[in-house]
């Protein structure tokens, strides 16, 4: 089984105008979207056929059902899902005309804020994948700290998809500073690269400080990983008319995970892992975002969907 812990919102997602005149020009109209970096990831785990867990903080409101249910229809087990009666967050998504996403937050006082460090997770538990808003909201981002250090000292494998949302992080350079306190606990980190641009360094430097290895995503240039070997190995993104980018990312850890999964012994050593199996997790993680983009909002695919 593989955990996914981290936030579960819902995204606004802007579909044309809103009837009706404004004067200073029409609004458009908002889509809920089942959303969130950890929760779309999990989403799709679950679509690819992996086992997997989501471990958040979820409201008890009409939202937070629907999230949930969304989970279910997915095969994620939801056990590890605390509750609360605080509202959801929101994610007020703006496309611009490439298809990529900005994104507003309305998240004070939601629930997955409060998100506290639950006990020791199912003995099945292989590896743990965390990131985005969850570790950069306190309180709760103190507890998904301590679950990624307390998982990596025990053996699991841990892969953080930071995936910055500037707006979110008010001193980013302690912010910058808690992010490489994490690259000891990490096996693989995969991060955009508008990410790395803004975090500041490289993947020689973060390797050197844990990984086994640095995944970077290039938008429609494809992604690469850097492994501590000294190799950097790299694969195109496939060509399809891009409807947005929301879930691309969540998609790509998805699908590293799932076939990593698949390989004997990846998990328990990615530094071994060598260039064909690379090559081969990174161009079906290529092919699954792609699909992902070609949908309206987080809708990563269906294994069946990428066996054909």
């Amino acid at each position: 089984m593989i955990v996914v812990a981290g936030e579960a919102l819902i995204d606004l997602v802007p579909a044309g105008k809103a009837p009706g005149g404004d004067p200073a020009g029409d609004l458009p109209a908002l889509l809920p979207r089942r959303g969130g970096g950890p929760y779309n990831t999990a989403v799709a785990l679950g679509r690819l056929g992996t086992p997997a867990a989501f471990c958040s903080r979820v409201s008890t409101d009409g939202f937070g059902e629907a999230l949930l249910a969304g989970l279910r229809a997915a095969g994620v087990d939801t056990s590890l899902v605390q509750r609360g009666p605080e509202p959801t967050t929101l994610a007020v998504a703006d496309i611009g005309a490439d298809g990529s996403a900005g994104y507003g937050f309305y998240a004070q006082g939601t629930a997955d804020r409060l998100f506290e460090l639950p006990g020791p997770l199912p003995g099945t538990a292989r590896a743990l994948c965390l990131g985005t808003c969850s570790l950069v909201l306190e309180p709760g981002a103190s507890a998904y700290e301590a679950l990624l250090r307390r998982e990596a000292e025990r053996g699991v494998f841990t892969l953080l998809d930071p995936n910055v949302r500037p707006g979110l992080i008010p001193d980013a350079d302690a912010y910058r500073a808690r992010f490489r306190s994490w690259l000891p606990y990490v096996s693989v980190l995969k991060l955009s690269a508008e990410d790395a641009r803004w975090l500041g360094g490289s993947p020689g430097e973060w390797l050197a400080a844990g990984p086994a290895a640095v995944v970077v995503t290039h938008g429609g240039e494809g992604l690469a990983v850097h492994t501590r070997s000294g190799g950097r190995i790299a694969v195109p993104a496939p060509r399809v008319e891009v409807t947005d980018t929301i879930g691309a990312g969540d998609t790509v850890n998805a699908a590293l995970l799932h076939r990593l999964a698949a390989l004997q012994g990846a998990l328990d050593g990615p530094a071994r892992l060598d260039g064909p199996a690379w090559r081969d997790a990174l161009s079906f993680a290529a092919r699954a975002a792609a699909l992902t983009c070609t949908r309206a909002g987080a809708e990563p695919p269906y294994g069946a969907e990428l066996s054909s």
